[in-house]
């Protein structure tokens, strides 16, 4: 009976307590440069715009599909917000725009899958190369950073009461979309997808409306992503969101082994890129080489995505 006990607090709780035993552990090694107030500050701003584009990935997670073209738009989001800043748009305005184009982007790719039937795979792989034939057009392959207005970076560098602003707008854009998810027609249709797409045609669901909706929230949380980053270094650089693509989808893959059900949400998809932040900011204090942290994120890819397959019951 124990031992049943026990399998199942490691299987409800074990991303928690894998959370947990990370920070002691890196407390324990590194306590004076790790375990202050300063660095768990620090921690949040570094995952805000990871965790901003993973939540996008989840969106489309959600229905069993994928976006390959998050990195892409999250680049394109970037260099447009900065190159409409430096040509004298008002920076909200640029911000504002920018998502909107991006929106739009990924609403085609949702008309492409759901109508026509397409794989996302496909679809988005190849949107991804025309984002980054665009991003060229735009830049030439050069970073944008001559001429951009102070202004453009207050969304990145802004703090109140000591709390930077990316930190505040993740946590705010965590809770709104974990009430949407859970909370909304629209989030729990959603789910209805995901879990079989044939019984919700039957139930009357309109599956291509909501995969458009999926597809559209994923472009326009990556484009926001793009220009979070864009204004924390006061510049855009052309592949700037290419390093958020994997561990985007890490992140969720992650956070699926949080819900009981094994399905991508959003507290687990914070949870994630959380592990994924400390693991980085601890091996970076420890002096490690960026390749070990490549090991070691693609490790926990694969663990995740066994850990996922185990709490659905999948594995033979």
């Amino acid at each position: 009976m124990k031992n049943i006990e026990l399998k199942k607090a490691v299987k409800n709780y074990g991303t928690l307590l894998a959370l947990l035993a990370i920070v002691l552990i890196f407390s324990i090694l590194k306590p004076q440069a790790f375990f202050t107030l300063k660095n768990f500050i620090n921690i949040t701003r570094q995952m805000a715009p990871l965790t901003i584009i993973a939540i996008g990935a989840t969106m489309v997670m959600v229905i069993n599909e994928f976006d390959l073209s998050v990195g892409s738009m999250a680049s394109l989001g970037g260099v447009m917000a900065a190159l409409m800043a430096v040509a004298g748009v008002p920076v909200p305005a640029a911000f504002l725009l920018t998502l909107i184009c991006c929106i739009l982007i990924g609403l085609l790719n949702g008309l492409i899958v759901a109508r026509f039937s397409v794989l996302s795979f496909i679809t988005t792989l190849g949107m991804s190369t025309v984002l980054d034939g665009i991003i060229y057009w735009l830049t030439g392959g050069a970073t944008v950073f001559q001429n951009i207005p102070e202004s453009f970076t207050w969304l990145g560098t802004t703090r109140i009461l000591q709390i930077p602003i990316l930190s505040l707008i993740m946590l705010l854009l965590v809770a709104l979309f974990w009430f949407f998810m859970r909370h909304t027609p629209t989030g729990r249709k959603m789910y209805a997808i995901g879990g079989s797409e044939e019984a919700s045609k039957i139930a009357g669901i309109n599956v291509k409306k909501y995969k458009v909706i999926a597809f559209s929230l994923c472009a326009g949380l990556a484009a926001l992503t793009g220009i979070v980053v864009a204004s924390r270094v006061g510049s855009a650089n052309t592949t700037a969101g290419s390093g958020y693509f994997l561990q985007s989808y890490a992140a969720v893959f992650i956070g699926c082994t949080v819900s009981k059900q094994g399905v991508p949400n959003v507290i687990g998809t914070f949870v994630g890129t959380a592990i994924l932040a400390i693991l980085a900011n601890g091996l970076t204090i420890l002096q490690m080489p960026t390749y070990m942290q490549d090991i070691i994120t693609g490790a926990i890819i694969i663990i995740a995505v066994i850990a996922q397959k185990l709490g659905k019951g999948d594995a033979r």
